[in-house]
């Protein structure tokens, strides 16, 4: 029986249940912070992800957050907030912001369950993978740019498009 059947008759289940079956089923190291967030680290093919998901139940609203350490120099800000917005104009699912006083690169995302409803086990498995693909795809942008001395236009050039099959 998958994760998905465990749960299918739940409807009740808090969704940060729901992410934590999750990360148990894929190995992956977790810390359940509070009754309403959880925190997990991700393996990517370039770095570690750290992933928080956070429940609001006044806002109805799961929110995640994937972030990775980056301290571009000063210099270079402005080429790195003119990338994010080239990376933004190109994603559905979420967005990039630099978050300064942490040095963190982040990308977020807000799932609203309004009415009641409920997230389901493919629904949120398909946001952390969104959200790590994200971070994957843009990385090497964000090196080039921050200490490649590279203009954010040339830069997103590189950025990897999404792959099907493996070589």
């Amino acid at each position: 029986m998958s994760l998905a059947e465990d749960y299918l008759s739940w409807d009740d289940l808090h969704p940060i249940d729901l992410v934590e079956a999750l990360a148990a089923d894929h190995c992956w190291e977790v810390d359940r912070l509070t009754d309403n967030q959880i925190a997990m680290a991700v393996e990517g093919l370039w770095r570690s992800y750290a992933l928080t998901l956070s429940w609001s139940p006044q806002d109805e609203t799961l929110r995640l957050i994937c972030t990775f350490e980056m301290e571009p120099p000063a210099a270079r800000m402005g080429q790195i907030h003119d990338l994010l917005n080239r990376c933004n104009d190109q994603v559905w699912s979420g967005a990039f912001t630099y978050w300064d006083e942490q040095k963190l690169m982040v990308w977020r995302y807000g799932l609203v369950l309004a009415g009641g409803a409920v997230a389901g086990v493919e629904q949120l498995n398909h946001m952390i993978a969104e959200a790590v693909s994200a971070c994957e795809r843009y990385y090497p942008a964000f090196q080039l740019v921050a200490w490649g001395d590279r203009p954010p236009a040339e830069a997103m050039g590189i950025a990897m498009a999404e792959a099907f099959g493996r070589a």
